[in-house]
């Protein structure tokens, strides 16, 4: 009886045909119907016996296959079962053979998945609750099928290069050897690997387009499930908004019912109190806008005030002068209009012009969880960081960037109400935050007796320096004095602590400032910056906490409150809101706005008690006149993003400039390096300034231990004390002596820092700096 001629075997599908099977020494190989199926091999006597009758299977998941000659080949489990099998030419059982092997790779591929999972979805029709499992389970399904093919291919290209491989061998043997009668057989030998190559190449060529035809089709169902899923995102979060809007309209419009006195009867008002279809109607009139503090917890709310206050009055409606009814006049002009001698603009003479560029941030990859890994609870100042994570800006440059916004102590000078000046001195304390949002990069620590000029006299009209005056723990004192009439100064120490998911910096300082005029003398402190995602994802930074900014001369303050980001609160992020009262607790004024963008105040006319908050505390409502801006951020300049998001003050800061100290951040040799995007010798001169300040450390030591006035104070200083135990550098601190700062207590504000004491600007201008210690 005539047979066809089994088909290539194709990855993935049944293969069939006739095979010799030994089966004894008395009937020797007998002839069967084998069949390879889902990773079994099976045999009949016949092919009628498929339906009824099987005589034998074989895993192939835990079989061996061995080739003996040119026709027979052995499949076997391990001694269970073996089957001695033999095709009728070489061809032929090439072809099984690569069955075989595909369908053993197939087999063992997917018995290690079942392994891994075994809760996959029944293969029955999904319910309407199951659908989300089930559509979860065909996606794992074609991934299974598909990582299946990319097995058949590697299997494919395996065969392919053994076959290639002998082919080329025969074809070798076959250019040596002489015309005889070894010439016909060497030729049928390359005949027949030929065909095995090719065989085994078509089952290559229809494996890809297996695996191309089934990526294809499912890559199509993708995207549509892909963009069908986008399309549901965009329409829930608009969604959302419209909800968002119509809760806040709703909740603005119950205030302004239940919170207003009667004598607040604004007919505009009343026709905002239904909900629009758009939810946001109560935008429309700025007159009539109801301004919220935060809510978390809020201590208190804003509502317009009545527009009786909008008019010009000589009555004093609210214990106020009658000034405070002119809200059509812009802050400038209440605080400057009022004061005769301000001066009149002066013609500068041309300044130098600053750069506007440094070199792009090279883009070199370093994991920093495998550095801050081992140093969770540990101080900042204390792990070693190589400069892959910083800025080439040293802290004590960070430090002057507080000075971008200048211009608002300078119009805080012209002021003739301290109350006024507390709203600019709150707004310039804000706006210090303003140059962090994308700074993600740790400015260098700067080394004991670093030093640092911000020379803008010409430009703007005031001066700057600060120096390192201790390093473990790491303190910095700044002074900032303006022709404008304003002495600022402040002392920062840094505490930090890495918390392993966000790293937290607590400045422990204060700040000071001073106006010559008036007298008036502000301090105030800073709140906590946290970094975080520093395990994984993008970092981020925030600011949260509350300053009190305090007029140690009038009895002023501004309470101001940075809110925390949160997830779930409908306020916009990074958002800071204050009250300004006299000191009798009396509000004035209220700010609010955001520390990243702008700030604006508005001028309290009326208090009173509302309703209860998130936890019991009754707020204060204030009816307040529109709110006037006082300050917004200065865009980033071109190219920011690759420039560390410096803004135009803090690309001129490294800028070279002669004249300057030599212990000055300008000269420090591994922050220029690392500007100029020489990372590699920036991190060795960053190791060795390093190693030298350590050196200079333990001199230091050694000399007090020598100066000490009696034996039992060398003992002391030797051994040390209960105080000093606690760090070797704390004796490092108490030796040092700053060279153009020293410690005082103010009596004003009763605070113990680091003062200016003079000096620096005039041996600048002679150039004399024999005093400066060699520290670079």
């Amino acid at each position: 009886m005539s047979e066809s001629k089994p088909p290539t075997p194709t990855p993935g599908d049944t293969y069939k045909g006739w095979l010799f099977k030994w089966t004894n020494y008395i009937k020797g190989y007998q002839r069967r119907w084998f069949v390879l199926s889902n990773g079994l091999l099976s045999y009949y006597r016949t092919q009628a016996e498929m339906g009824h009758t099987c005589r034998g299977t074989i895993n192939l998941a835990t079989a061996n296959i061995a080739v003996e000659d040119s026709c027979n080949f052995v499949i076997s489990n391990g001694g269970a079962q073996t089957y001695h099998l033999k095709a009728s030419s070489e061809v032929e059982r090439q072809r099984w053979i690569t069955a075989l092997e595909l369908a053993k790779a197939k087999a063992i591929h997917m018995q290690a998945e079942s392994d891994d999972s075994g809760d996959d979805c029944p293969p029955v029709p999904p319910t309407t609750a199951q659908s989300g499992g089930c559509r979860n389970s065909e996606i794992q399904s074609t991934l299974r099928t598909l990582n299946s093919k990319v097995e058949d291919l590697a299997t494919c290209n395996d065969l392919i290069v053994k076959h290639g491989s002998a082919l080329q061998r025969s074809l070798s043997e076959l250019e040596g050897i002489r015309a005889g009668a070894d010439t016909g057989e060497k030729i049928r030998q390359v005949t027949e690997r030929a065909t095995l190559f090719r065989i085994t190449s078509n089952a290559m060529i229809n494996a890809c387009r297996d695996f191309l035809s089934l990526a294809q089709t499912h890559s199509k169902r993708w995207q549509k499930a892909l963009q069908t899923e986008r399309e549901q995102r965009i329409r829930l979060e608009e969604t959302l908004e419209q909800l968002a809007k119509q809760h806040n309209h709703l909740e603005r419009a119950f205030r302004g019912a239940t919170v207003l006195p009667p004598s607040f009867s604004n007919p505009a008002l009343g026709s905002k109190g239904g909900v629009s279809g758009k939810g946001d109607a109560s935008d429309e009139d700025d007159d009539n806008e109801f301004f919220d503090a935060m809510e978390d917890p809020a201590e208190f709310i804003t509502v317009p005030a009545d527009p009786k206050y909008h008019r010009r009055s000589g009555s004093n409606v609210s214990g106020l002068s009658s000034e405070t009814g002119m809200d059509d006049q812009s802050f400038d002009e209440l605080s400057l209009a009022s004061n005769p001698e301000s001066p009149q603009p002066l013609e500068l003479e041309p300044v130098k012009q600053r750069r506007t560029r440094i070199p792009d941030k090279p883009n070199y990859y370093l994991n920093l969880w495998s550095i801050m890994k081992n140093c969770i609870g540990k101080e900042l100042s204390k792990i070693p960081m190589p400069v892959n994570f910083n800025e080439p800006l040293s802290m004590l440059q960070r430090l002057s960037e507080d000075l971008e916004y200048y211009e608002l102590l300078d119009k805080a000078a012209k002021c003739q109400s301290s109350l006024e000046q507390m709203c600019y001195v709150a707004a310039f304390t804000v706006s210090s935050y303003s140059t962090t949002v994308h700074r993600t990069g740790k400015p260098f620590n700067p080394l004991l007796g670093e030093t640092f000029e911000l020379d803008r006299l010409r430009e703007c009209g005031y001066r700057s320096l600060c120096e390192q005056v201790s390093h473990h723990p790491p303190a910095a004192a700044h002074h900032a004095i303006s022709e404008k009439g304003w002495t600022l100064r402040q002392e920062i120490t840094l505490a930090s602590k890495f918390r392993g998911k966000y790293l937290s910096i607590m400045p422990l300082g204060s700040i000071q400032c001073i106006f010559d005029k008036s007298k008036n003398h502000y301090s105030w402190k800073k709140v906590t910056t946290t970094v975080h995602n520093i395990i994984v994802g993008k970092l981020w930074i925030d600011q949260s906490g509350e300053i009190d900014v305090v007029n140690h001369k009038t009895g002023d303050r501004c309470h101001l409150k940075f809110a925390p980001y949160s997830y779930f609160s409908r306020d916009i992020p990074r958002k800071v809101t204050g009250v300004v009262t006299d000191k009798d607790g009396k509000a004035h004024y209220v700010l609010s706005g955001t520390w990243d963008e702008k700030m604006e105040f508005s001028r309290v006319m009326q208090s009173s008690k509302g309703e209860n908050g998130t936890e019991g505390k009754q707020r204060t409502v204030y009816q307040t006149l529109k709110a006037k801006e006082i300050w917004r951020k200065n865009p980033l300049p071109e190219g920011a993003e690759n420039m560390y998001y410096f803004s135009s003050l803090a690309l001129t800061l490294n800028e070279s400039e002669d004249g300057v100290a030599p212990t000055d951040s300008r000269r420090r040799p591994d922050q220029r390096l690392m500007e100029e995007g020489r990372w590699d010798e920036a991190n060795a001169e960053k190791q060795r300034l390093e190693e030298k300040q350590r050196t200079v450390r333990r001199e230091r030591e050694r000399e007090a231990v020598k100066t000490a006035s009696s034996p039992e104070e060398a003992d002391a200083q030797e051994t040390g004390t209960e105080a000093s135990e606690v760090s070797d550098e704390s004796t490092h601190q108490d030796n040092y002596q700053a060279l153009w700062f020293e410690k005082t207590d103010d009596p004003v504000s009763g605070e113990s820092l680091h003062v200016y004491k003079g000096g620096y600007w005039e041996a600048k201008e002679k150039g004399s700096w024999d005093m400066c210690p060699d520290i670079f």
